[in-house]
């Protein structure tokens, strides 16, 4: 399946978050991101030396949602098959700028490089 591109509209699907009773919730992307302008970013290994030490948002400006399965990752065409090195399925690095459930600005990562997907490329953008 092709990546997401700029000028298509993103899939809906479900993606979960802890509320403030630390109950796991579950929420439409549709009716997160419809008629709103909302940055998704995809990164492989949250907890990773990477993606660790470069934070993405300033406090209070992020919803931090998770997609487990990569169902949601995969219905992007954004999945990163890491099988071989024993880590399973994951998310490719990205920022995608949506307005309106359309794709503004894909900045995809082509491999382990941490070049075009930071809070500050994607901010650049708008």
């Amino acid at each position: 399946m092709a990546p997401i591109a700029v000028g298509e509209t993103i899939p809906d699907g479900t993606l979960a978050y802890f509320d403030e009773q630390d109950q796991l919730q579950q929420v439409s992307v549709h009716s997160l991101a419809s008629g709103k302008k909302v940055v998704l970013f995809g990164v492989p290994g949250a907890f990773t030396p990477t993606c660790s030490k470069r934070p993405f948002c300033d406090e209070g400006m992020e919803k931090f949602l998770g997609d487990g399965s990569a169902k949601y990752t995969h219905a992007l065409g954004l999945e990163l098959d890491l099988s071989e090195k024993g880590l399973g399925v994951r998310s490719r690095r990205f920022a995608l700028l949506v307005d309106d459930l359309k794709v503004v600005v894909a900045n995809i990562e082509s491999g382990g490089e941490f070049t075009v997907s930071s809070a500050d490329d994607i901010l650049a953008a708008l």
